[in-house]
């Protein structure tokens, strides 16, 4: 029988995020497990509901760019020590870089085994490389994978594990088509969401690299068909993003379709906007790692359409090929906006993702449960310990 592990996961901070939201999984399945886990960070207000899973906090500041984070390396050799750490679980640079260093200042016997968590696409450097220096190196999907292998090749491949982030589904249960309450609930407070025509929803910050000027364009494409489109975009409202919010209303202003957007706060009821809508869009310009968006609104019933580079690209020509779009083409953007708007949602090339509305999630999207994640890390894990 596997024995108790101590597993100490290390990262810059617990205010909000996908590296976050991770971090606080892989701690619940430890605990539920009857394993220890640490999280070393900053602190933030996600702290309380890591402590609450019956996980610990330890609060040290390993992400901030300062010379004076490194005073941080005997600290925290000193608790690996203490703790008996068996497992030491990097998710981001500076934070890996601290670990590693303190891992090299204890005596081999004694010193835990080193993981890390490539979570995202950083720019390739000698700085980015200590993500790719983990005895396992999870990747959060094999884009993530083929990227570490293309910048870093001296990484020895039989250490990377491809575990693509997961969902889970009781969060985003089916929801039928159309879903009228949804959308009932949605245009009372969103006035402009208000319309028989299709839904278009956009989420995400407000930043350019989301794409919300290619949504806009689709917005008007379609309203120029004759279709009575609206478009919501929650989360792109933002403290500090002011301007940006103005030129996008200018914009739609200039089109002629003002009154058929909605840009918003985030929503806390992010399945029930999935419902909501008829059409999801994960336009991204720059390529994301993985694409949680995508797995979120197939698990709901509704189709999605992006562009195919990165993770996302990865998730629809293998879950909705109908929804990869070559990037940067409105042209073919909008003809994929029209076939999926005129089909039901989760069927695709013949494909059906959704037979009728199952009570669980769909086969096809199982890999990326919560469940398999969660999994998959803790036997990473025992990968390691179990050699001992």
């Amino acid at each position: 029988m596997q024995r108790r592990l101590t597993v100490v996961q290390l990262l810059p901070a617990l205010h909000s995020g996908g590296v976050e939201r991770s971090t606080l999984e892989i701690a619940d399945a430890l605990v539920r497990a009857g394993h220890r886990a640490i999280v070393v960070s900053a602190g933030g207000r996600l702290v309380s509901q890591l402590e609450a899973a019956g996980a610990e906090h330890l609060a040290l500041d390993i992400g901030r760019k300062s010379l004076s984070t490194f005073r941080h390396i005997r600290r925290l050799r000193a608790v690996f020590a203490q703790t008996g750490a068996d497992i030491v679980h990097a998710r981001s640079r500076l934070p890996a870089w601290i670990g590693w260093l303190a891992l090299r200042g204890m005596p081999a016997r004694a010193r835990p085994h080193f993981v890390t968590t490539v979570h995202g696409l950083n720019s390739p450097s000698r700085y980015s490389a200590i993500m790719t220096r983990g005895e396992r190196v999870i990747c959060v999907s094999d884009t993530v994978r083929e990227y570490v292998r293309h910048h870093y090749p001296a990484t020895d491949p039989a250490t990377l594990r491809t575990i693509p982030r997961g969902i889970d589904p009781a969060a985003f249960p089916p929801a039928p088509w159309p879903d009228r309450t949804a959308r009932a609930r949605i245009a009372a407070s969103h006035p402009a969401l208000d319309g028989d025509g299709p839904l278009l929803l956009l989420p995400g910050r407000g930043t350019r690299l989301k794409g919300h000027a290619d949504a806009l364009a689709l917005l008007g494409a379609l309203r120029a068909d004759g279709l009575d489109a609206r478009l919501w975009m929650p989360g792109a409202r933002e403290p500090g993003r002011e301007q940006y919010i103005a030129d996008l209303e200018t914009e739609a202003a200039r089109g002629g379709f003002a009154h058929a957007l909605a840009i918003t706060p985030p929503t806390a009821a992010i399945a029930e906007a999935y419902a909501a809508s008829d059409l999801v869009l994960q336009v991204s310009r720059k390529p994301e790692a993985f694409g949680r968006t995508v797995i979120e609104a197939l698990s709901v019933g509704r189709p999605v359409l992006g562009w195919a580079h990165g993770g996302v690209g990865e998730l629809l020509r293998e879950l909705l090929p109908a929804g990869a779009v070559a990037p940067f083409d409105a042209d073919a953007l909008h003809r994929a906006a029209r076939a999926l708007l005129a089909q039901p949602p989760g069927v695709s090339d013949g494909m059906t993702l959704f037979d009728g509305m199952p009570a669980t999630m769909p086969a096809s999207l199982q890999r990326y449960s919560l469940q398999a994640m969660q999994a998959a890390t803790l036997a990473c894990y025992d990968e390691l310990t179990m050699t001992n």
